[in-house]
């Protein structure tokens, strides 16, 4: 029962399809959800990646702002979502793991002010009353600014570099600012770059939380709907991502229990019902 924001820099560091990965190997207790939310400003990456452009913008934020003015925010946001259950093996239920997709146009960004908000408790209401995990993807910018507060109500937030760098250099900035407004900042990383973990804790002054492998062909089937390989699931990156959700989990609910217990002994009591 986690909320948990994916936050990037500049340079692509592969939040996305970082956020895919973890999505599609989250294990999963019966009747229990895991949700993905592309709340990136500058637009769905997976519309137009893993999806192929089949849906075109059907389903997404475009929408749950429409149903903002309306008062039908919360009825609305389950309508929007779309099964990928399936996309990770045969013989999962359905409706288990779930996306909800970003703008297909960042212009439409300026206008989502009240659907950020509206999320933001949305998410907080899907983790207390259904038991649901939900992954948070922030893109480059949507950490700060309107979205800003998806990461600040978030159980953990976590900044996705590569090894780089040029990566770690841009991710700098971008991790001293959310570690001053919401602290405990962790992060994950893409390992492609010369630099071990130690040196990537010391640089950004937070710690790797998880590492996922660089893998560009395995990368390629969740970036850009690439023709899945055999044993996609059993991949180097999608075994690292399993494991890398349980920590994250444990990691989300530890945050959870230091900064508000009652809601966590709360959580726990009507999941046991």
């Amino acid at each position: 029962m986690a909320v948990i924001a994916l936050a990037g820099c500049s340079g692509a560091p592969g939040v996305t399809t970082s956020a895919l990965a973890l999505l599609l190997s989250w294990p999963l207790e019966p009747g229990r959800r895991m949700i993905l939310a592309e709340c990136d400003p500058d637009g769905s990456a997976v519309l137009h990646g893993l999806l192929q452009g089949t849906l075109g913008d059907l389903y997404g934020l475009r929408n749950l702002s429409v149903a903002a003015r309306k008062g039908e925010f919360s009825e609305a946001f389950w309508r929007q979502l779309i099964d990928l259950s399936g996309e990770d093996g045969k013989g999962e239920s359905p409706r288990e793991r779930l996306l909800l997709p970003g703008v297909t146009d960042p212009a439409q960004a300026p206008s989502l002010s009240p659907v950020w908000k509206g999320l933001a408790a949305m998410f907080r209401g899907i983790d207390a009353d259904h038991g649901h995990d939900v992954l948070v993807d922030l893109g480059r910018r949507g950490a700060t600014g309107p979205s800003g507060v998806l990461a600040e109500q978030a159980d953990t937030v976590l900044v996705v570099v590569r090894n780089t760098l040029r990566c770690l250099q841009s991710a700098q900035g971008r991790v001293q600012e959310l570690e001053e407004r919401i602290g405990d900042v962790g992060l994950v990383v893409i390992d492609e770059g010369p630099y071990p973990a130690g040196e990537v804790q010391r640089v950004l002054q937070a710690p790797v939380v998880a590492t996922l492998p660089y893998a560009p062909k395995d990368a390629r089937v969740l970036s850009d709907g690439a023709d899945q390989p055999r044993h996609f699931t059993k991949s180097p990156l999608m075994k690292a991502a399993r494991s890398a959700s349980t920590v994250l989990a444990q990691r989300a609910a530890l945050r959870r229990a230091r900064l508000d217990p009652r809601r966590v002994l709360s959580a726990e009591v009507t999941h046991a019902r």
